[in-house]
């Protein structure tokens, strides 16, 4: 027998109804009776426990609606209370937050009557039409108090007027008089009049305390109850916003017409500044629940600066008034005009249409014991991964994922100031981590010798090139140059520690940037990946740590500090501040947000050193302008789910190019398979690769042993040839050898993850490292292997040793000659 409809909500009612709560792992989702009522919201186990059982309530008035999908909502107050709500139908949800909207608006607009007490209105919540009138009347009453105070003020100027002329005409017949009998009688009208003065006076001054009183305290409430309707017409607006779209969605679904591709949808969801972050994020709370991080105490506040500053700020401070006009409009409206040093072309050749889908990703049934049970007795190692665990993207591809938001880089290089420069270049360091909320799948990793490049000089004025120079230890190297007048280069490689319940990954190798108007020189380091829930429960992926970004010619510096999530925390999850800072030390800018939705910053006036903090530490408080937004992730296209979770730009990366050299990740068949859905076949090809590569690198390896030294050649053939190999020389040599995937694929189910650069995040096995048995891993032969298109150089001014791009890719893609690149596929 189907449940009565619940009826529509209105204003005042109270609304109930039956909705599931995500509880636990274990359980799920749990079907529990709601009551809506007083701005409350609370729950039971059934109806019956209504009258003496309350398993929980949380107060709309300071809690956050956010929607998920299309059944599924969360309620959150801050990180105290947090529910994951599942309703039973699109329209059941919708009726629910309508009731929760409705409900919260009128708990602010209460609390915010209630504040300062003295509010006639009752305690209990009035209706609409009876909370107006009560505001009227409340209205008329103040008025009606400031008016007889008004009154009492005048009547207190007339009399100190009156007794002041008198005392003063009395003072002036005191001059003339002589000394003689009226002279006592004189004295005493003038110390009469004296006192009628002072009390006159002092009516006054207690007239005007009173009036000064009363105008502060309502003053105070009139401004909260301004702010409350600002905020409930703020709220409709975006409700009206949304159900015009619906309307317009569903006009179009009924006359039969195809729905707009992203491209064209997408600007229009974040004109009105969408924040996809913390919906987005929302849905990770349940499997946050029970991560107990100390929270660290911040190191400095920041607080608004004195009036004066915000006066002077458009005409003295021209330092960021030069930056403010490119952060209030939008970069590409400055366009090519407004750069004198661009030449204009006289023809515009048209940009390549990319790719805005992928197919979407099969829902294969992984039986992990088919897995388990053809590893026993071998070495981790050894043990063939599938590509279930994988995104059809290379490492080299990820890693190229961080030009995403190069207009960054494309606004730092016009920047006059040295330390402005600094605010854009930190926000790209921080931007190249927003891609890493959802995507959990691994990347393959590349062979060696593997190339990706990414050809964007028409469309976004750069060009960029990976290549994976070293396989023990694993590392890539990636060049990108612009137009606009900067350069990145970078080498990753990871170090990683499993932990138990989560696995922490320490990325090896510097960034660098390099301006060529300026010639500043920055460099900098990535922050500690921290991959949650490795044996049982979604995993998560956390960043924490601290970045120094460090200008080698100015010596100007920003700190950026990652908080670790924490449960018990009061900040928003995934929070970074920063403090860019002069050569002396000296604070310039302050830069705070999150690395999965927007940062921004905000000029320093004054600072001072504040109290101490929970650790007994002083912090530093700043006096700031007002904040202006430097950086804000881009909204996920449609369908992402899907796909992965890719973001615009991952959608084209493994799009076919031709001219491509044969090395680049777009060629690799067991990467294509699987993203054409073909798993099965992509297993294969994959074990295929695998074993190539070890043939390719044993080879390398016998060759080096022969130039170095025959006797030895001949003496590493006849063990590699003898059937009585040890297990230990099988360690020493192929477990080394081990191609793109054994290093991080062939290992247990849940540790093949992705970090934000593309690299696999289980524990390498290299040189040093603990093999099986706790056995020092160690290569009989070092690896010879010359990269392609990088070479090893010390950099003189940031003292680091990396792989530099030499040149002549470019110039062999434009004569499509392609003799110096291996067969690895």
């Amino acid at each position: 027998m189907s449940e009565p409809k619940p009826p529509t909500p209105t204003p005042g009612d109270t609304y109930k109804g039956w909705l599931f709560k995500w509880t636990n792992y274990i359980k799920g989702y749990q079907r529990r009776w709601f009551v809506l009522s007083n701005g409350l919201l609370s729950y039971y186990r059934t109806q019956a426990e209504m009258g003496h059982t309350c398993r929980g309530t949380i107060n709309l008035a300071t809690a956050n609606i956010a929607v998920e999908d299309s059944c599924n909502f969360v309620i959150s107050n801050g990180g105290a209370q947090t529910y994951h709500l599942k309703a039973s139908s699109e329209v059941e949800r919708q009726r629910w937050i309508t009731a929760l909207e409705l409900a919260k608006a009128k708990a602010v607009r209460m609390q915010a009557e209630s504040d300062d007490s003295g509010d006639d209105c009752p305690a209990v919540p009035p209706t609409s039409g009876q909370g107006g009138g009560c505001r009227n009347l409340e209205i008329q009453s103040t008025l009606r108090t400031l008016g007889s105070k008004v009154e009492d003020l005048n009547t207190c100027n007339d009399l100190i007027v009156k007794h002041g002329s008198a005392l003063q005409r009395s003072l002036s017949e005191l001059e003339g008089i002589r000394v003689g009998a009226d002279m006592g009688e004189k004295m005493r009208q003038v110390t009469e009049r004296a006192t009628l003065f002072r009390i006159t006076s002092n009516a006054m001054i207690n007239a005007c305390r009173d009036f000064l009183s009363l105008a502060q305290n309502h003053g105070k409430r009139w401004q909260k109850a301004l702010q409350v309707e600002r905020d409930q017409r703020i709220r409709l607006e975006e409700t009206l916003e949304q159900l015009a779209k619906q309307h317009n969605h569903l006009e179009r679904a009924f006359r039969g017409a195809t729905v707009l591709p992203s491209s064209f949808s997408n600007p229009t969801l974040g004109s009105k500044g969408g924040v996809p972050g913390k919906g987005d994020a929302s849905d990770e709370d349940d499997d946050n629940e029970f991560f107990d991080a100390m929270e660290d105490p911040a190191e400095f506040i920041t607080v608004p600066a004195d009036p004066k500053y915000h006066r002077r700020s458009g005409s003295n401070n021209s330092g960021i008034s030069s930056e403010t006009g490119i952060d209030d409009q939008s970069f590409d409206e400055l366009s090519l005009a407004s750069n004198p040093e661009s030449p204009q072309p006289l023809e515009l050749e048209p940009v390549r249409q990319r790719r805005t889908r992928i197919p979407d990703k099969p829902n294969y049934y992984l039986n992990l014991w088919s897995i388990m049970k053809n590893c026993i007795g071998k070495e981790l190692s050894k043990i063939p991964m599938p590509v279930n665990f994988n995104e059809p993207l290379s490492m080299l591809q990820r890693l190229s994922e961080d030009l995403e938001y190069y207009e960054l880089l494309d606004k730092a290089a016009k920047c006059q100031s040295s330390l402005e420069q600094m605010c854009y270049v930190a926000a790209f360091t921080i931007s190249s981590y927003s891609t890493t909320v959802h995507r959990t799948g691994k990347p393959f990793n590349p062979l060696l010798g593997e190339t990706f490049e990414l050809d964007r000089l028409r469309d976004c004025g750069y060009r960029s090139l990976c290549e994976q120079v070293s396989h023990h230890p694993p590392a890539a190297a990636h060049h990108a140059v612009s137009e606009k007048g900067w350069t990145l280069r970078q080498e990753i490689t990871l170090a990683s520690k499993f932990r138990g319940k989560y696995l922490s990954i320490m990325p090896l190798g510097s960034i660098q940037c390099l301006f060529d108007k300026s010639n500043n020189h920055y460099s900098w380091k990535k922050v500690t990946t921290t991959v949650h829930n490795i044996i049982v429960g979604k995993l998560w992926i956390d960043q924490s740590g601290e970045i120094d970004v460090v200008n080698h010619k100015t010596g100007d510096r920003c700190h950026l500090k990652f908080a670790p999530y924490s449960y018990f925390s009061r900040d928003v999850p995934r929070k970074v501040t920063g403090v860019v800072t002069d050569k002396d030390g000296k604070a310039h800018y302050v830069l705070s947000g999150t690395w999965d939705e927007k940062m921004e910053f905000s000029r320093v006036m004054q600072s001072s050193k504040g109290e101490n903090g929970t650790e007994g530490k002083q912090r530093t408080v700043y006096q700031t302008l007002k904040a202006k937004e430097i950086w804000r992730k881009n909204p996920l296209p449609e369908g992402a789910e899907n796909m992965y979770f890719f973001s615009s730009l991952a959608l084209t990366l493994n799009d076919p190019e031709e001219g491509v050299a044969p090395t680049d990740s777009r060629r690799r068949p067991d990467q294509r398979l699987m993203e054409d859905g073909r798993w099965d076949e992509a297993n294969a090809e994959k074990q295929r690769l695998e074993e190539k590569q070890r043939t390719v690198r044993r080879e390398r390896e016998r060759e080096a042993v022969k130039a170095s030294s025959p006797e030895e050649a001949v003496t590493e053939d006849s063990i590699n040839d003898s059937p009585l190999k040890t297990d230990a020389v099988e360690t020493g040599t192929e477990a080394n050898e081990v191609s793109d995937e054994t290093d991080t694929e062939d290992s247990p189910p849940h540790t093949p993850v992705a970090s934000p650069y593309g690299l696999s995040l289980a524990p390498y096995q290299m040189e040093g490292n603990e093999g099986p048995y706790g056995a020092q891993v160690k290569s009989t032969h070092p690896d010879n292997y010359q990269a392609m298109w990088f070479e090893k150089l010390d950099d003189p001014v940031s003292g680091e040793t990396l792989h530099v791009y030499k040149g002549g890719y470019w110039e062999a893609k434009d004569q499509g000659s392609w003799d110096v690149c291996p067969d690895i596929f």
